[in-house]
Formats: structure tokens, sequence, C-alpha cells
């Protein structure tokens, strides 16, 4: 089970910190064709959840890989629980089907890394 949580971190990190790093790079004229719920956000709280993301990625992988404060790794993973919760809402508002569900998966996803993590399996 340990082997397996660790791909699902490696695999959230990365996902992640993809999407954390585009919306904290990319002007929101160009976030708006690939994420259409920009439209109705201020720039800031766009880069704010860029930089949350981005920082979470980190902490599902590099408290684990260096030993240290590895309580880091289930807290970012409770974070991007929250952060899909509230991901999940403006999808279904906006009636995006294939956003919502893909929302759903990555919230599971992290759950079951804070699960893991805090619980039977800690790093």
């Amino acid at each position: 089970m340990n082997v397996f949580l660790w791909i699902v971190q490696i695999l959230l990190a990365a996902l992640f910190a993809g999407a954390g790093l585009t919306k904290l790079t990319q002007p929101r004229e160009k976030l708006l064709d690939r994420m259409g719920w920009v439209r109705n956000t201020p720039p800031l709280q766009v880069k704010a959840l860029g930089a949350a993301e981005l920082l979470a990625a980190l902490g599902l992988v590099l408290p684990g890989l260096t030993g240290i404060a590895t309580v880091l790794t289930p807290l970012a993973a409770v974070g991007l629980v929250i952060v899909m919760a509230g991901a999940i809402v403006v999808h279904a508002r906006a009636k995006e089907l294939p956003g919502t569900v893909v929302t759903v998966a990555l919230l599971v996803l992290a759950a079951l890394v804070a699960w893991g993590r805090f619980g039977p399996y800690p790093l």
C-alpha cells in the first residue's frame, strides 16, 4: 500500500504542479481557452489558487523524499481535498460534467493520500 500511495502522490503532484504553474505563469486571456471559470474569477484569486496548487504538489512529495516534516504530506493532501471541493462546486454550477467528474476523482485520490499518510501508512 505504501508504494501505491507514493504512486498516487507523484501523480497528484505532477498534475497539480502543472496546473499551478499554468495558473501562475499564463495571462488570464490564455487561460480562458482551457479554463472557462477564469472568466468570472479575479486574476489575483487565480494566481493564489495556482500558488496553493504548486505548494500542495511540493508538499505531497518533498517531505517524504527528505524525511523532514513528513506531517506536511497528509496536510497537503487535505488542502487539495478542500481545493477540489470548491472546484466541484464551480464545475457543477457551470454544468461542466467532465470537469466535475475529474475533480471528484482528484478529490478521492487526495483523500486517500490524507487517510493513508495520517493513518496506517505514515511516512
